[in-house]
């Protein structure tokens, strides 16, 4: 062989070689993920809604950016279809007042308006509207004048939004609205980012909706994680979904569904998920064992049996669980002996389980040293059951952020 066609024999094998390794490392496309929700459920009290046309400004802190925007509607809860006139999807300025240079009109299908069916919701369509990470907008809706005996929305939004009557979408700020402190009709927004990018949802009761946090200042426990990814300048950015739900349960239904009832909905149908934080089981326990109610039977196998029954399922669909144990609750009006046995209990299998993929220790972060059973003075909001900014705080900043990979 001569030496020219051994140096070309030897280039050509070179790139038998290469070419395989190049082939497992593809570029991921482009994809929605979730930057911001709130768990639906049946909104109590609305007297007034659809009685005549109306307008509502609601406020969201989103927890990504992103070049294109697109807003989740929902009628899950109603009873009729839900006539939506229009809506606008614009940058937060102060109070009620948007920049009407970052608005945009968004479109259902091509169409300005929609009407989502009793049970089902509604995708916009995308608009150029860049979303900047740890950043507020507001989604403007108008309402025509309809029957609406049954609102689907998040009942306590820890953020004033606002009411105005008559169709107030295109102006820059509202005149005569009326304050209101729920999120209507509004379950998502979504922005389309790199394969790199994914979202993590925070699943659980009132502890993870953000009680006993301050108004307005997005103090809950999964906005002061999205803050430190943030902070991380991690490649792979990670969008930070509350579906926490006040009082929600995991194995019965109360004012909300069970959270066995809402996995699919408030997880497993979330555009770009891939972790999802399991915190429930406090209200299960204080309530079967309520010193000053009706109870009813329940054991620590119970509520392991509701955690290996979400993670089974979150793992069909590729989604990582992460377990997180339950905080104190000594002190609380439905605490009692029996439910801290069950807590402790259950709280061990969690430290412990083959099943879930990654563990985070709430209660070792915000229990008093002296008496694990109750909060810490400087994590307590005062109730016993729920913590403060402070709390929520250490909540976060005890979440190891390496969790969120896919080395596993």
């Amino acid at each position: 062989m001569s030496a020219f066609r051994q140096s070309l024999t030897t280039v050509l094998a070179a790139f038998v070689f290469v070419l395989p390794a190049a082939a497992r490392q593809p570029v991921l496309p482009d994809h929605w993920v979730g930057t911001w929700a709130a768990a639906p459920v049946a909104l109590e009290k609305q007297e007034g809604f659809g009685k005549q046309e109306m307008t509502l400004r609601e406020i969201v802190h989103v927890s990504i950016g992103g070049p294109l925007t697109r807003i989740v509607l929902t009628n899950e809860f109603g009873t009729e279809p839900l006539k939506i006139g229009s809506v606008h999807v614009a940058k937060t300025t102060k109070g009620d007042a948007v920049s009407l240079l970052s608005a945009n009109a968004l479109t259902f299908g091509g169409r300005p308006f929609v009407t989502i069916p009793a049970g089902a919701l509604a995708v916009s369509d995308p608009v150029a509207l860049s979303l900047e990470p740890l950043s507020n907008i507001t989604v403007t809706l108008s309402l025509p004048a309809q029957t609406i005996s049954r609102v689907s929305g998040h009942a306590s939004a820890d953020q004033t939004n606002y009411v105005v009557m008559g169709n107030a979408v295109g102006r820059s700020s509202l005149s005569g609205a009326t304050a209101i402190h729920s999120w209507p009709f509004l379950k998502g927004v979504e922005t389309k980012v790199s394969g790199l990018h994914a979202a993590i949802v925070c699943f659980g009761d009132s502890i993870t909706e953000g009680t006993g946090s301050t108004e307005n200042a997005n103090a809950r426990w999964p906005d002061v994680l999205a803050a430190r990814l943030h902070a991380g300048g991690r490649t792979a950015k990670l969008g930070v979904l509350n579906e926490g739900i006040g009082a929600n349960r995991m194995l019965r239904e109360g004012s909300s569904p069970a959270a066995l009832a809402r996995f699919d909905r408030d997880v497993l149908s979330l555009a770009g998920v891939k972790f999802v934080i399991l915190l429930e089981g406090i209200n299960d326990i204080g309530n079967a064992f309520n010193p000053n109610g009706p109870g009813y039977p329940l054991s620590a196998e119970d509520l392991i049996a509701g955690f290996e029954q979400m993670t089974v399922r979150a793992h069909t669909h590729g989604i990582k669980v992460i377990g997180a144990t339950l905080t104190p609750f000594g002190g609380a009006g439905y605490a009692s002996a029996q439910g801290e046995s069950i807590r402790t209990a259950l709280n061990e299998w969690i430290r412990t389980s083959k099943d879930l993929d990654g563990v985070i220790d709430f209660e070792k972060a915000t229990r008093d040293h002296a008496n694990p059973s109750v909060f810490a003075a400087e994590a307590d909001s005062g109730d016993h059951l729920h913590p403060k900014d402070a709390g929520y705080k250490r909540m976060a900043d005890a979440i190891d952020l390496s969790l969120f990979t896919n080395k596993k």
